[in-house]
């Protein structure tokens, strides 16, 4: 049981360019106030991308693990400063080796990207799995109500930047479709040096506050709390979930789960 990666992070052309697309991170400087909070000195990053938070806490002493099935997208990972002391996991959350963290991170609002309950389930168990007991699961997720994708068209996404070694590149996102709390969008990448023209789709799925509450609490979870996510308050919430002492009600998943189309793309 998994999903095909989607082409803007599987494809290595478009991996290559996804941090000039995207340079503002700041909406990791949540996360690395959270690791400073609760004291955490090993980390899970779950669906890591091209590596950005792995590597940055990497240079600041902690002991990092990060997983993701886009070979292009941890290509580009390795290449950054301080990828040499990350344990690079080419693949999904429940192919990971025994762990004992004090911290699993889903930034960039990875866990959307699980549409089917068995998939996200499982990706939580073996969150949970991966953590020491009273360690903390974190992660972001857009609220449904503010209805972001009506933002998601040609005229309100599109850029246009000079990537050093690769030239102009245009990128716009359009809405495909909305079935229930099911969105789905293509993206658009034109390369201006030979015109090639590469395009992605994604589907991801709006839960609402309730429903990732309980979907945690039957992974076993203790959740702790739902705060605004600081870069965009109200409009994203980060919920922080602490593992208890013992797995409720779930058993260990054999299925293997995807990361699918992960969509660290911060679109709207």
């Amino acid at each position: 049981m998994w999903c095909v990666v989607d082409p803007i992070f599987a494809e290595p052309r478009l991996a290559e360019v996804y941090d000039p697309l995207d340079p503002d991170r700041g909406d990791l400087d949540a996360y690395v106030a959270m690791v400073d909070e609760f004291g955490a000195r090993s980390v899970l990053d779950i669906g890591c991308g091209t590596g950005t938070l792995a590597c940055l806490l990497t240079r600041r002493g902690l002991t990092v693990t990060a997983v993701d099935p886009a070979a292009a997208s941890l290509a580009v990972a390795r290449t950054k400063p301080g990828a040499d002391r990350v344990r690079w996991v080419h693949g999904y959350a429940t192919d990971l080796p025994p762990l004992q963290v004090d911290l699993v991170t889903m930034t960039g609002n990875v866990a959307q990207v699980f549409v089917a309950d068995a998939e996200w389930a499982a990706t939580l168990r073996a969150a949970y799995a991966a953590l020491r007991p009273g360690g903390r699961l974190v992660f972001e997720t857009r609220d449904p109500a503010v209805k972001a994708w009506l933002e998601w068209n040609r005229e309100r996404s599109y850029q246009r930047t000079v990537v050093p070694g690769v030239g102009g590149v245009q990128a716009w996102h359009e809405l495909l479709d909305v079935r229930g709390d099911l969105v789905s969008f293509r993206s658009t990448v034109v390369f201006e040096s030979d015109g090639a023209v590469l395009t992605s789709e994604s589907t991801l799925r709006f839960r609402h506050r309730d429903e990732i509450t309980a979907s945690l609490a039957a992974a076993g979870y203790v959740v702790d709390g739902v705060r605004q996510a600081p870069d965009r308050p109200g409009r994203e919430l980060v919920f922080i979930a602490r593992r208890a002492s013992s797995l409720i009600g779930t058993r260990s998943p054999r299925t293997r789960t995807g990361l699918p189309a992960l969509d660290r793309l911060r679109v709207s």
